[in-house]
């Protein structure tokens, strides 16, 4: 016990360090995530088909593969293809490759909540706008975004929370995120070897912000109940 407690500030100032890696991943993916998802969404219910066609495909390929494989490929693979490593040796190169994997991850996620939101109102009520002289443009804004909100609060508050321990699967790439920060003392880090403790102790930052996470949600959710 007292050679956890001499310990202890060294491990807990790397795994704040690695926390705060790990909630700038969470905030890019979210900021990035959402607006594209929608894009996605849009593209997927196009009455063009090719393009509806490609990106039914790169939601079905996203969807169908684990976030660990992908990250893999964006870090690794043009480097292999184009025998030049573009996002370089760097924690800001590896920091901007986990990035894009999980915002182009979460938003193919995103965008099947957004189709499933939008397909869910009734259709009777474009067709009411239409007959009040409405553009679809108009309908979309007024009648159907906000419902379609309260319809997706539930699902898209489920991804985040599930995003929030996903950040972890960053350490596939070397992101030296808070998992990384707590393997570290087990290989030898600052002079510490061995100790399995720190990496036990990060499961506290993970709850402690998926709690911060579930409130927040939830009181969105209560906001939104005049809908009901």
């Amino acid at each position: 016990m007292d050679l956890i407690m001499e310990q202890m500030p060294i491990v807990i100032q790397a795994l704040n360090v690695g926390f705060i890696q790990t909630l700038k991943l969470f905030f890019v993916t979210l900021i990035g995530a959402l607006p594209l998802g929608l894009l996605i969404a849009f593209g997927s219910m196009s009455r063009f088909k090719p393009l509806s066609w490609l990106m039914k495909t790169i939601v079905w390929i996203i969807r169908g593969t684990p976030l660990m494989i992908q990250l893999l490929i964006i870090f690794y693979f043009p480097g292999l293809a184009l025998d030049n490593n573009v996002w370089g040796s760097g924690e800001t190169g590896r920091f901007i490759a986990a990035s894009i994997g999980f915002i182009i991850n979460y938003a193919c996620y995103f965008s099947e909540i957004y189709r499933g939101g939008i397909q869910g109102v009734p259709v009777g009520q474009e067709e009411a706008g239409l007959v009040l002289g409405m553009t679809r443009r108009q309908i979309f804004f007024r009648i159907k975004l906000l419902q379609m909100i309260k319809r997706i609060v539930p699902p898209i508050s489920n991804e985040i929370i599930t995003l929030v321990k996903d950040t972890s699967l960053a350490r596939t790439i070397a992101l030296q995120e808070i998992i990384w920060a707590g393997q570290s003392f087990l290989r030898g880090s600052q002079g510490i070897r061995g100790a399995v403790w720190p990496l036990f102790f990060t499961a506290f930052y993970y709850l402690i912000w998926n709690g911060v996470v579930t409130v927040l949600l939830g009181r969105l959710e209560r906001k939104l109940d005049y809908f009901r």
